[in-house]
């Protein structure tokens, strides 16, 4: 098998990440340096795709429509009476599906949840300022956006819709057979299957030079965007994290993940692991390119485009605040290459990270941990009840 022109050893941004960035404590960690030519192993990941669900996809959603395709998988999920020309399709996808495999473990889970709640609004922002914006560094795995119209929708929608499915799974009990994570987890590997197959239909995408769109490889970084890169964005953040908390996380991806269609093997028990993975993938990526300058300008106008807050000044110095943590947690470097905007008004962000500070030095205290947990949960239902209302 070919591999993929996107395939390549990065000199630039990644790079700069690993020999003088957050990168560096990270390799600490691990036993030994990886190797980058071991890599080359992980190449054909960029041609493998969800089978299962873009079969789904092909005999349901494209025959009577996205929406209704999502409407009858949920009704299938929660027990309703399907039409018999659709009712087997969804019982042959549901059975390719673990909801409870002999390796989960319900503690470690609620660990990981734990400490999602308990980042509170300091978690948001690592999602948007750090894991996302951070991603745009690699020009191919936003090539699906590009090709699916993500600039034309515009940043808002897709932070509402990523808001939206985080705080959906990060729930009390959602990650349990017939609740709302279950569901969101499905839809949103319905949504990659559909755009896969519509990418691919419209005969544009140039699959030797970019792989397969939303292929296995990608879905693992974003995997690791979710746990390992969010981790790391809360230990910037000034978070005082548990190792059980640390454990959890990991195992709440892994879970997370497998239900997204990505195979079991490929998927992090540890820390370590996941910092080893994060190597390869991030040192075989190409440098950003115009899309990724494009993407990033949009996230950094965002606030300002918003519908919230009302006031036009208020969402200027949001504005102010984003770019302000963009710099924080990516560094001189990686907003340079982004092509984001220096602030100095945004540094009263700095705020956070002391309150942070002072809110995690107890949280060996089992009753202050708890609320703790309680007032970010809070905020992270208010602040999609935001998006969901204005945007």
């Amino acid at each position: 098998m070919r591999i993929p022109e996107r395939f390549q050893i990065n000199t630039s941004s990644f790079s700069f990440y690993w020999s003088k960035g957050p990168g560096v404590d990270l390799l600490r960690k691990l036993p030994k340096k990886p190797v980058i030519t071991d890599a080359g192993r992980f190449a054909p990941l960029l041609y493998q795709y969800d089978m299962s669900c873009d079969q789904l996809v092909e005999q349901l959603h494209l025959k009577i429509g996205f929406y209704q395709g999502q409407q009858l998988l949920k009704d299938a999920l929660a027990g309703r009476s399907i039409e018999p020309a659709y009712e087997q399709v969804l019982i042959d996808f549901l059975h390719t599906v673990d909801f409870a495999p002999s390796w989960l473990d319900w503690d470690k889970i609620a660990q990981g949840i734990e400490l999602s709640q308990r980042s509170g609004l300091s978690g948001l922002i690592v999602l948007r300022d750090y894991v996302l914006m951070g991603g745009y560094e690699s020009s191919a795995i936003n090539k699906p956006l590009i090709f699916t119209g993500a600039l034309k929708k515009g940043a808002v929608k897709r932070l509402t819709e990523t808001v939206t499915f985080w705080v959906d799974i990060t729930g009390n009990n959602a990650l349990r057979k017939g609740h709302i994570g279950i569901e969101a987890i499905l839809l949103t590997r319905c949504i990659h299957s559909y755009a896969r197959l519509n990418i691919l239909r419209q005969g544009q995408w140039e699959t030797e030079k970019w792989g397969i769109p939303l292929n296995t490889w990608d879905m693992l970084a974003t995997n690791l965007g979710f746990s390992l890169v969010y981790l790391t964005g809360l230990k910037r953040m000034k978070f005082n994290i548990l190792r059980s908390e640390i454990e959890g996380l990991f195992h709440v991806w892994k879970f997370v993940g497998n239900l997204l269609g990505i195979p079991l093997h490929l998927l992090p028990d540890t820390e370590e692991e996941a910092i080893e993975a994060l190597y390869y993938w991030t040192m075989t990526q190409q440098s950003g390119d115009q899309d990724s300058l494009a993407l990033a300008k949009a996230l950094m106008e965002e606030p300002v485009k918003a519908a919230y807050p009302i006031n036009k000044w208020g969402r200027k110095l949001m504005r102010e605040i984003h770019l302000y943590y963009n710099q924080y947690l990516l560094g001189d470097y990686s907003c340079a290459l982004l092509g984001l905007e220096k602030t100095v008004v945004g540094r009263i962000a700095y705020i956070n990270m002391l309150k942070n500070k002072t809110s995690n030095y107890r949280i060996d205290n089992s009753l202050w941990r708890k609320k703790q947990i309680d007032k970010g949960r809070k905020i992270h239902e208010g602040v999609k009840e935001i998006y969901l209302k204005y945007n």
